[in-house]
């Protein structure tokens, strides 16, 4: 025996009864003409055996109408069942006559309570105001029948069948407010999946953006620092093979910390739960103490910094972050574009609560750096003020004022807001 075998048999009745209704119900949608043909059968045929059994003579006033008459009525009260989903109210008055007669010539066919039917689904599906007239469209044949051929008192042919109309037409408000408050869950649960893909859509944008600023920063600024490294180790090779040796060194330390950076960002990147995957070294994200560390490598690769630092650090780690890939990408776009013989300053300012100021200035070119309406599209600048928004900061970028020569990029980051 299969799973799904196993499953369904030991699976609750209800669970059971529920699966089949569903699989019914799905038939039906699909193909509507079929169920009802099937059902107005049935009522045709129970109505056609109560002609030829003679079962309407044990229930008739009149037991002298002629069989023909008793045969059209038959039929007239169970054939337009047949559209009784799609068209209650005009099957309803399509019947009307039958019923009639039926009561007029008191037959009193059995199969007129066929109009129950109708009445369940005028309640399933139209207007609960449409229940008043049916109910009295149905109820004046009976009222006729019990005035034209009595059979005890009038109560006691008008009140059971009011009784029914009653039960048929609760029972279609109760099938219609599971309907609509299924319908409703449904579409919820269409929105909140809806809902579900656009956050998760979302997340997966920020976290690409923040993974490409990361890589950015790493790699763009680590690049810089060998580039410059190199061109040294280029001019220095003929004039002095110690220097050219030592900025060779330099480079082969920069490369393996970058490509030990990226290693870690991109096994992050991988599947956790694939058993055949390790998990990665997870290593804190830079601060503002590895300031220093980060000046040096800008230093050995040719570009003299000078840093000052007013006031005391006191900066939780996303703002630290921040400050420290600002000052690293000025840094960085400084040893790209500024030219030979540029100096850097940088200017730390801590203030109170949280605000911070840092400055990067250089003597280069000060010329247009690259930004995203430019050709070589980079990322620098809006990785920069993404950062910068999260904290609801100010980020300036742009030439030093005439007559002052180089760059300036200026952050503020203030005042951290009350918990």
């Amino acid at each position: 025996m299969d799973r799904v075998t196993q499953e369904r048999a030991t699976e609750p009745l209800t669970q059971h009864v529920q699966r089949v209704s569903r699989r019914i119900r799905a038939f039906d949608q699909r193909h509507p003409l079929v169920w009802d043909l099937h059902l107005t059968g049935f009522w045709v045929t129970a109505a056609l055996i109560d002609y030829y059994g003679g079962g309407w003579l044990n229930v008739t006033r009149d037991p002298d109408n002629p069989g023909w008459l008793v045969l059209a009525l038959s039929l007239g009260l169970s054939v337009p069942l047949l559209r009784r989903r799609a068209h209650p109210r005009a099957v309803l008055l399509v019947i009307a006559p039958f019923s009639l007669v039926n009561a007029w010539t008191g037959i009193a066919l059995q199969a007129v309570l066929l109009q129950l039917l109708i009445v369940f689904h005028i309640a399933l599906r139209r207007p609960t105001r449409n229940l008043w007239w049916a109910t009295a469209l149905i109820t004046t044949p009976i009222a006729l029948m019990a005035a034209r051929h009595p059979q005890g008192g009038m109560d006691s042919d008008i009140v059971p069948v009011l009784m029914s109309i009653a039960v048929a037409a609760a029972i279609g408000i109760t099938v219609r407010t599971r309907r609509d408050h299924t319908e409703a869950l449904e579409d919820r649960a269409r929105r909140l999946e809806i809902e579900r893909d656009q956050q998760a859509q979302l997340a997966a944008a920020a976290e690409r953006a923040r993974i490409a600023r990361e890589m950015h920063d790493i790699i763009g600024h680590n690049l810089s620092v060998i580039t410059g490294l190199a061109d040294g180790g280029q001019y220095a090779a003929a004039k002095s093979p110690d220097r050219a040796a030592q900025a060779l060194h330099a480079i082969a330390t920069t490369s393996r910390q970058a490509l030990g950076e990226l290693r870690r960002l991109l096994e992050i990147l991988r599947d956790e739960d694939h058993p055949d995957t390790p998990h990665p070294e997870l290593t804190p994200q830079p601060t503002l103490t590895d300031l220093d560390h980060l000046i040096n490598g800008v230093r050995t690769a040719g570009l003299p910094v000078h840093t000052t630092v007013q006031g005391t650090p006191n900066l939780p780690p996303g703002r630290q972050l921040t400050v420290y890939r600002v000052i690293q990408e000025a840094l960085t776009n400084t040893l790209k574009h500024a030219g030979p013989g540029t100096t850097a300053q940088v200017l730390l300012s801590y203030e109170e609560k949280g605000a911070v100021t840092a400055t990067v200035t250089d003597t280069g070119r000060g010329g247009p750096l690259p930004g995203p309406t430019q050709p070589s599209g980079g990322r620098g600048l809006p990785g920069m003020r993404e950062r910068t928004a999260l904290y609801d900061g100010t980020l300036e970028a742009g030439p030093r004022p005439h007559p002052e020569q180089g760059w300036r990029v200026h952050l503020h980051l203030p005042e951290e807001p009350p918990q």
